[in-house]
């Protein structure tokens, strides 16, 4: 959805409980970036529901261990932070590791 070639401007954001960030956006073309404080709710509400999404299935295959590693391009339109899943490394734009051990089998001896 975004080329990684495109520029980007540092825009001030509004986390919440009087916390005030700078977020890199990337700048489309569409909308002009620099648009004063904006909310982050929206991005922190794609974060959460990206992360359910993927969690489920890998939930589902019960690994041992998991980890996840997926890059988000914030733009604005129509005022408004938006998320987009991008290219990370390579040609991913989701990196999924997954481990199951097998854990050994005791013997119970009586006695």
């Amino acid at each position: 959805m975004f080329d990684q070639d495109l520029q980007g401007e540092l825009i001030t954001v509004d986390l919440g409980d009087d916390v005030i960030a700078q977020v890199e956006v990337i700048e489309t073309g569409r909308e002009k970036v620099g648009a004063g404080t904006l909310p982050f709710d929206s991005i922190a509400k794609a974060i959460s529901k990206i992360s359910q999404v993927i969690a489920k299935p890998i939930q589902e295959v019960k690994p041992t261990k998991a980890t996840v590693k997926y890059g988000l391009a914030i733009s604005i339109e129509e005022g408004s932070l938006v998320a987009a899943v991008v290219r990370g490394t390579g040609k991913a734009n989701l990196e999924i590791t997954l481990e199951w051990e097998n854990k050994p089998v005791t013997n119970k001896v009586n006695s």
